[in-house]
């Protein structure tokens, strides 16, 4: 899950649905009433269906939708399925809206400005954006990258790769099977996954509890195989 704080122009759309884009659409008809904007703001709360924007990096037939985009191109695009598990209205003042979302990944923040504004009748874009969480990592683990760079980061600071990644079952290999693993091999027969759910993510550490990577049951949920491997061989 992901938590973004984003800022909203209302009555303006673009082609790109952000501040980056040309715009396609104007309107004099904002909302004033903040009732009515939290009213349509709560209508996106739970499962809902977004289509992938153009200008973004998923594949249709093979191609990137931004590639067929600049090209001037508008193709079908599948709707795909996301939750917003909350959405909170920070300030409005009109023409702007700023919200915090919490959301599930994949979900884009652009479609949801962008419907938003349609759903208030006026159009809208997304004017800026902060990713604020992600998982159990927030702003209050962050540093900024110029700094680490420059200094380095302290031992004390770093996170452990077993904690930011405790959302995912855990799955513990002996040394044969872990020398396999960190090769890139398969791994049968790991006996402490009672039932492994077929084509689930994992994340596999060693019987001394070193973070070896993420891995995957294969559909049968027998094998389990190499993601990314964090070790070193």
């Amino acid at each position: 899950d992901k938590e973004y704080l984003a800022d909203i122009r209302l009555g303006i759309a673009t082609d790109t649905l952000d501040a980056d884009g040309s715009v396609v659409g104007q309107s004099n008809s904002v909302p004033d009433d903040p009732d009515q904007v939290r009213a349509a703001v709560r209508t996106f709360v739970g499962e809902i269906d977004q289509i992938p924007p153009m200008f973004s990096a998923r594949k249709v037939d093979g191609q990137r939708l931004y590639k067929l985009a600049r090209q001037g191109q508008q193709v079908a695009r599948q709707p795909r399925k996301v939750h917003i598990h909350s959405i909170q209205v920070l300030a409005f003042d009109p023409p702007m809206l700023q919200v915090q979302v919490v959301c599930s990944r994949g979900t884009y923040i652009r479609v949801l400005a962008d419907d938003l504004g349609r759903r208030l009748g006026c159009g809208g874009h997304l004017a800026a954006l902060r990713r604020t969480r992600v998982g159990r990592i927030g702003l209050e683990h962050c540093f900024p990258l110029p700094g680490v760079l420059s200094c380095g980061a302290n031992k004390g600071d770093l996170i452990s790769p077993n904690w930011a990644l405790e959302s995912l079952p855990e799955c513990t290999l002996d040394p044969v099977q872990t020398r396999r693993f960190v090769h890139g091999n398969p791994v049968v027969g790991v006996c402490n996954q009672s039932v492994p759910a077929p084509e689930s993510s994992v994340r596999v550490q060693s019987q001394e509890g070193l973070f070896l990577g993420i891995g995957c049951w294969d559909a049968s949920g027998a094998e389990l195989r190499p993601v990314r491997v964090i070790a070193k061989q």
